[in-house]
C-alpha cells in the first residue's frame, strides 16, 4: 500500500488526483520513479484525447524584463473562459513568456519554421561539413539540423526552470492537470536594437 508522503509528492509533481497517484504507486509496489512514468503516460493519453477539442478561449500574457529593453507577448488558448482565469493556466502562461524571453525561439514547432530559414541553415551546415565524405556530411547536417530545431522550436526546448523537462512535456502535464486542451497560439518577442 502506498504511503501518504509518496502520494503527496507524486501529486505535487504531476497534478494528478489522489486516487490516481495512490493506484499508480500500488501498481508498482511503491517505486516512485515507475509510478511517475505511469502518471506521465496517462497524462499524455489524456492530452491526446483532448488535442482535437476547440480552443476558442484563452489569454494574452506579457513579460517585460526589468531593464525595459526586452518584452514578450504570448497568446495561449484553452476551451473555456473558466480555465483561462485558472491559476495553473495563468502560471503556465507566465512561464512560457519567460521561456521565450530567455531562449529566443523562432517558432512554436518545427513545422512552423519557414522553408527558406531551414534551407539557409542547411547551406550553413553544408559549408561546415565541406571536405567530408558525402555519407558523413549528410549525418552531420542531419544532426546539426536536429540541434537547430531543439534550440529554436519552443516545444522542443528544455524548460528554463527545470532542464529535465521539455516545454512540450510541460504543456501535456498542464493539459492533464487542468483537464482541458491548451495550445500556445502565437508569440512575439521584442528586444531593443533587434529588428
Amino acid at each position: 500500500m502506498a504511503d501518504l508522503s509518496g502520494i503527496t509528492k507524486l501529486r505535487d509533481q504531476t497534478g494528478a488526483g489522489f486516487l490516481e497517484c495512490k493506484n499508480a504507486l500500488d501498481e508498482v509496489k511503491g517505486d516512485f520513479e515507475k509510478a511517475l512514468e505511469i502518471i506521465k503516460k496517462k497524462g499524455i493519453a489524456k492530452a491526446a484525447k483532448k488535442e482535437q477539442r476547440t480552443t476558442a478561449e484563452g489569454r494574452i500574457g506579457t513579460y517585460i524584463h526589468t531593464n525595459g529593453k526586452l518584452g514578450v507577448m504570448v497568446e495561449m488558448n484553452c476551451e473555456t473562459d473558466f480555465v483561462a482565469r485558472n491559476e495553473v493556466f495563468q502560471q503556465f502562461l507566465k512561464d512560457i513568456c519567460m521561456q521565450i524571453a530567455a531562449t529566443k525561439p523562432i517558432a512554436i514547432k518545427r513545422e512552423d519554421i519557414p522553408a527558406h530559414v531551414i534551407e539557409e541553415q542547411k547551406k550553413i551546415f553544408l559549408e561546415e561539413a565541406k571536405g567530408k565524405p558525402s555519407n558523413i556530411a549528410e549525418k552531420i547536417i542531419a544532426g546539426k539540423l536536429e540541434s537547430f530545431y531543439k534550440e529554436r522550436c519552443l516545444l522542443e526546448q528544455p524548460f528554463i526552470k527545470d532542464s529535465n523537462v521539455m516545454i512540450n512535456d510541460l504543456l501535456i502535464a498542464n493539459i492533464a492537470k487542468i483537464g482541458e486542451n491548451i495550445k500556445i497560439g502565437r508569440f512575439a518577442r521584442f528586444e531593443v536594437g533587434e529588428c
